[in-house]
């Protein structure tokens, strides 16, 4: 007995897509154009950063407000398109469905419209994204609640990321060819991990900063309440 190899490159590899349509874009491409347009949004928001901010603001917190520019445009645009057309780019071809087709080399998820990699790319894109844009005018502006957004986007994103991995964990990784050096360790791990490292570190930032304004807050009220008495 033959058995008909398939011709697709996702895992597992007994899957059948029949509409599938091989990317014409190389992949080495495809990354250029995302690293591309993520390094102008850093640039932009670097430069925006000193401009527009009320007050100076340290290099820590600009390359904090590039990272959540980044964010914004990877939740809103990139998640955005496969919430849109997660049913329809297995066989389409516009660049970002391109990329989705890329990307799930390491995690064919994306392409089987897997419930929960749909609900939680509806979350990241429709309240991650536009909080993240939030974040960045909130602290060109001062506005109060800039440490408490920061905190609340950072944990979302987490905890979400915790879940994409643990679920696939508990899949037995049959979703992409474990070891792979591109697909498994750069596409599945690295990429998403940035989503655990980053605002891991963000959470503990907003966390000393509430903390501080909740200690110097009791501290006055204490010296209120003392002179009243």
């Amino acid at each position: 007995m033959t058995t008909v190899s398939p011709v697709h490159p996702y895992w597992p590899r007994d899957l059948r897509l029949d509409n599938f349509v091989p990317n014409d874009i190389p992949a080495r491409h495809i990354l250029a154009g995302l690293f591309s347009a993520s390094g102008v949004i850093v640039v932009t928001t670097w430069r925006l950063s000193s401009r527009a901010a009320v007050i100076p603001l340290g290099t820590w917190r600009r390359l904090s407000l590039c990272w959540f520019a980044v964010c914004g445009f990877i939740h809103l645009v990139i998640e955005g398109w496969f919430v849109l057309y997660y049913k329809d780019f297995l066989g389409d071809q516009a660049f970002l469905s391109q990329l989705w087709k890329e990307y799930a080399k390491g995690d064919s998820r994306y392409i089987l419209g897997e419930n929960f990699i749909v609900c939680m790319e509806t979350i990241t894109a429709w309240m991650w994204g536009p909080l993240s844009l939030w974040v960045v005018i909130a602290f060109l502006r001062q506005q109060p609640v800039r440490f408490v957004l920061q905190l609340v986007v950072s944990v979302g994103q987490i905890y979400g990321d915790i879940l994409y991995f643990l679920s696939e964990h508990r899949d037995g990784y049959q979703h992409g060819e474990l070891g792979h050096p591109i697909y498994f360790w750069f596409y599945f791990v690295f990429m998403n991990a940035l989503w655990l490292m980053l605002p891991g570190v963000l959470v503990l930032d907003s966390v000393k900063h509430l903390t501080y304004a909740q200690s110097t807050l009791d501290a006055e009220t204490a010296k209120v309440k003392s002179k009243l008495n």
